[in-house]
């Protein structure tokens, strides 16, 4: 099942566990725990916690879950940060392995859980982020019934976890139309990588067009809305040469996915898990040859097959998407893929942080 970040307090959020951030003690301490500890009802989550008596660091033990929107509360012991050399990082992502284990045995199907010791036990925000995204991403790959959750109380979180958030902002700032400082000839950019993608199809570089496709060119005007020279009424003859344009159509969006995924050798399984997609999700491309997806489970279909930015537009052409400069959704993918990183997870961080769709999450 898929990763989700949302931004909101933990103990209001729905799900089969809800992970507190704990102590030692299992005591109500303060922040996330305090709240969480009030909104199940203190006396009878201090109870059930005192009848356990404790928990180490890198551990983790349950109770029921009270008056909160849960069956379970999964109370994991994350480590004081003393630095880095104390063997901290280690007990983090065994208190993640914990919580998950827990879960597990639990039965459930749904689990939302804080970004553990990144707050008062002053954990790295950018190293509990990493420890985070990798422990989840490695117990979904063999988890497929199961979503997680990540609940941060404010978007700047990611920002501050991230270390390409400043090449991001500079790097936005430069090719978002409506922030970009710069005047720019987008009609020159246009027809330079599309003429791109026709070198490329010529030596087969990338996803080439079916035999008897017409190439299109845009062409501009500055009063006129874009037209295509392979558009019917600048090509076609006549109701026979309509006839073997539609029986010479390029491959569907979900026909050239599965053709890649042969061509790569890969298992049904790591695609889906790599696109943040769930199986369900996904079985319905393999069994639709007309399915068209958003542009979140294209792009995030695209990075898991580690296409570069011409392969994905390509893809994303068959299911008549594109990836332009005028959104910041498409711009900040655009960066990942400029730089070759397929990170979905590491992608749908700087997403949440510029509140953008995430990447495979939605059908």
């Amino acid at each position: 099942m898929p990763f989700f970040i949302v931004r909101d307090d933990i103990a209001r959020v729905s799900a089969d566990v809800i992970v507190n951030a704990a102590n030692t003690n299992l005591r109500a301490g303060g922040g996330a725990c305090g709240a969480l500890f009030e909104a199940a009802g203190a006396a009878d989550m201090q109870a059930a916690c005192d009848a356990i008596g404790g928990c180490p660091v890198g551990s983790a033990v349950s109770t029921p879950a009270f008056a909160l929107d849960a069956k379970w509360v999964v109370h994991a012991v994350g480590p004081i940060w003393h630095g880095g050399l104390s063997g901290e990082a280690d007990a983090l992502r065994s208190c993640y392995r914990c919580v998950f284990a827990e879960a597990v045995r639990l039965g459930a199907q749904s689990v939302a859980f804080p970004l553990i010791s990144a707050g008062i036990f002053g954990f790295p925000v950018d190293e509990a982020l990493a420890i985070a995204r990798e422990e989840t991403e490695a117990f979904l790959r063999n988890h497929d019934n199961v979503s997680a959750t990540l609940v941060v109380f404010d978007r700047a979180v990611m920002q501050a976890g991230s270390r390409l958030f400043a090449e991001i902002e500079e790097y936005i700032d430069d090719e978002y139309v409506d922030s970009s400082p710069y005047a720019r000839d987008y009609r020159a950019r246009f027809v330079q990588e599309f003429d791109g993608f026709v070198d490329l199809a010529e030596e087969g570089d990338f996803l080439a067009p079916a035999p008897g496709m017409v190439q299109a060119r845009a062409s501009f005007s500055a009063d006129s809305e874009p037209e295509l020279s392979g558009s019917p009424a600048a090509t076609m003859g006549g109701p026979g040469e309509l006839d073997d344009l539609l029986e010479n159509l390029d491959a569907s969006f979900s026909e050239t996915l599965l053709a890649l995924i042969d061509e790569r050798g890969l298992a049904d399984a790591q695609v889906y898990h790599r696109a943040n997609l769930s199986r369900q999700l996904f079985s319905k491309i393999r069994s639709n040859a007309a399915y068209r997806p958003t542009k979140p489970t294209a792009v995030a279909l695209a990075m898991a097959l580690e296409l570069d930015l011409r392969q994905t537009q390509d893809l994303l052409g068959r299911a008549g998407l594109t990836l332009s400069r005028s959104s910041k959704f498409d711009v900040i993918v655009r960066f990942f893929l400029e730089r070759g990183i397929h990170d979905v997870f590491q992608v749908n961080e700087m997403l949440f942080a510029y509140d953008q769709p995430l990447l495979g999450s939605v059908g």
